[in-house]
C-alpha cells in the first residue's frame, strides 16, 4: 500500500466542555446530547468511509464518538497514547482568574519553546510525544489498515498534529480545533513523510449547529 490516510477527530461535547471545566487525561466525562448529536452527524457524513480500523483513547467520550461505526462491525482499539494531556491539579476545574492566570503562564511557557514544561502534577507535551510515538508506530505498522480513523482529544490532536508534520511544538496553537473537528492526514510508504489535507473540518455539523 503506497498511501494510507488517516482521519483525526476531536471528540464530541461534554458538559465538562460546555461548562469551561477541565478534563485532561484525569475526568472520564460522557458526551452530552449535543456531543451525541455531533457524533451521528459525523457519522451520517461519513459512513460511507470504508474505515478498516478504529482507533480511540482510553477515555469513554472518544469511545462514544465512534460507537455508530462500531456498531457496523468496524473493529476498533484503544489506546492509552491517545489519551488527552495530564492537567494535573487544573482538572475537574472551572477556571477562575487564578487558573486563568496559571494556564496562561503556562500556554506562554510552551509557545516560547519550553515544551519541557508540565502542568503541575500533569504532563508536558514533550512527555505526550513519548507516549504518542509507540502508540502512532503501532497504527503505521499496520499496513494493510486505510483508511483508519483516530479519536481523540483537542491538546493531544495538537501536539500529535506537530510532530507528525515536523512543525514545533511550540507552534501547536496553530493546529485550531473544536469538538468534533476533522483534520485528514496522508501517509506516503515511499518519502515516509506525512501530508495534510484536511484541517479542523466542521463542515458535517452545519446542521446540529443550527438546530441546537
Amino acid at each position: 500500500m503506497a498511501r494510507k490516510d488517516i482521519y483525526i477527530i476531536r471528540h464530541g461535547e461534554t458538559d465538562y466542555n460546555r461548562r469551561g471545566i477541565v478534563q485532561g487525561s484525569g475526568v472520564d466525562a460522557p458526551l452530552n446530547d449535543m456531543g451525541r448529536a455531533q457524533a451521528e452527524a459525523f457519522f451520517q457524513a461519513y459512513q460511507h468511509m470504508p474505515f478498516a480500523k478504529i482507533y480511540t483513547s482510553t477515555l469513554i467520550r472518544t469511545y462514544q464518538t465512534v460507537e455508530p461505526f462500531v456498531e457496523l462491525g468496524i473493529p476498533y482499539e484503544k489506546l492509552s497514547g491517545l489519551n488527552e494531556i495530564s492537567w494535573g491539579i487544573m482538572e475537574g476545574k472551572i477556571p477562575n482568574n487564578l487558573d486563568d492566570e496559571y494556564y496562561r503562564n503556562l500556554i506562554e511557557n510552551w509557545s516560547a519553546g519550553n515544551t519541557a514544561m508540565p502542568a503541575d502534577e500533569g504532563e508536558s507535551p514533550e512527555q505526550v510525544v513519548t507516549r504518542q510515538r509507540p502508540a502512532m508506530a503501532h497504527i503505521m505498522a499496520q499496513t494493510n489498515e486505510s483508511p483508519v480513523l483516530i479519536a481523540m482529544h483537542g491538546r493531544a490532536m495538537r501536539i500529535l498534529l506537530s510532530w507528525l508534520l515536523d512543525k514545533p511544538l511550540a507552534r501547536m496553537d496553530t493546529f485550531e480545533h473544536s469538538n468534533l473537528c476533522l483534520y485528514k492526514l496522508g501517509y506516503d510508504n515511499d518519502t515516509r513523510q506525512f501530508t495534510l489535507d484536511v484541517a479542523n473540518d466542521t463542515s458535517h455539523l452545519l446542521a446540529v449547529s443550527s438546530y441546537y
